[in-house]
């Protein structure tokens, strides 16, 4: 009788040992990270008003953009500013711009960095009150940020986006200074 209580006890130990192995192998000991998070893509628009740095008047017209983010940090920005709406002067300063951009997200708020390049387009819309103004399509770069404010989980709010554009190409060059607020839609 003895031995097969040992025999019992062993094979109980080892059930227990085997189960634990098993467990641990299936089982997660710790959580994933709050700060984990999926690509996203926000795909909004807005209206935009521009000191155009050819001027003295301001520009005013409407903006697309797409945000895609890689994670809780980083992302990419592409826009479109179409500043053709309202322009006193009959010159239009167009942008195509993409780049990488730098989150810090607090509650419902993100704050955000980008660098973008692409191109500008001087658009002349009267050219009898322009004469000798070339316009066309320039290289063009901007440096800017702005906030976010997510109101449900599929509408942001862009609180305002700022971006100092430089066109070295033109001319002298032109630094317009162009800003940005709209909504934006989660697309998933």
């Amino acid at each position: 009788m003895r031995n097969f209580m040992r025999a019992g006890c062993a094979v109980w130990s080892a059930g227990w040992i085997a189960c634990m192995f098993f467990a641990a192998s299936v089982g997660r000991a710790q959580s994933l990270p709050t700060a984990e998070a999926k690509a996203s893509l926000w795909i909004g628009g807005g209206v935009t008003y521009a000191n155009p740095d050819y001027g003295q008047k301001p520009i005013e017209g409407v903006s697309g953009f797409a945000d895609f983010d890689f994670g809780p940090h980083l992302g990419i920005e592409a826009d479109i500013h179409y500043l053709a709406l309202v322009t006193p002067l009959d010159l239009a300063e167009n942008s195509y711009l993409i780049g990488p951009r730098l989150l810090v997200r607090h509650g419902r708020f993100t704050l955000y960095g980008k660098a973008l390049a692409g191109y500008g387009n001087l658009v002349i819309q009267e050219l009898q009150d322009n004469a000798g103004r070339a316009g066309g399509l320039y290289y063009a770069y901007a440096i800017g940020g702005g906030v976010d404010i997510r109101i449900t989980n599929r509408i942001t709010v862009r609180a305002f986006d700022v971006e100092s554009q430089r066109w070295p190409s033109y001319g002298n060059g032109l630094a317009p200074t162009v800003v940005t607020i709209g909504a934006a839609y989660h697309i998933r």
